[in-house]
């Protein structure tokens, strides 16, 4: 089964199947087909702890229909605790993707602004690689 890269990472952040479907526009019969082909378990209902920072970046970003995941304030980012330092969300997706830190600025390799999608985030190295990729190709970095 193809499943959806946002509804995956929606599913492992615990998000409910009714509250994924009406995020994601897809039916509910979907988001329970892609919980099985992943083996989670059944949601619980209640009320959702505010649980961890990667909770919180979940509960706050913008789902696009083109795939991207867009952070609603570009300037803001997510406070780690009460009174903590603030982590910006592009920094948060990356170490969501990569389980290390970026070094170096994070940017979104799909060049949308504010695009925080886990997929589409890179760090230093990661352009650096790329830059040399292209030169590698085509005689220069483009």
């Amino acid at each position: 089964m193809n499943i959806r890269s946002d509804i995956a990472e929606l599913l492992r952040a615990g998000w409910s199947g009714r509250k994924i479907a009406a995020h994601c526009q897809v039916s509910t019969n979907s988001v329970r087909k892609a919980r099985e082909a992943l083996n989670l378990p059944a949601h619980k209902p209640g009320p959702t702890p505010a649980g961890t920072v990667e909770d919180l970046f979940w509960r706050r970003v913008e789902f696009t229909i083109d795939g991207h995941i867009l952070w609603p304030n570009a300037s803001v980012g997510i406070r780690t605790g009460h009174n903590g330092p603030r982590i910006s969300a592009a920094r948060l997706a990356f170490r969501i993707r990569h389980q290390r830190e970026p070094v170096g600025k994070v940017t979104p390799g799909c060049g949308r602004a504010r695009c925080v999608a886990p997929a589409h985030v890179e760090d230093r190295p990661m352009r650096d690689a790329l830059n040399s990729t292209f030169a590698a190709i085509f005689g220069g970095v483009l």
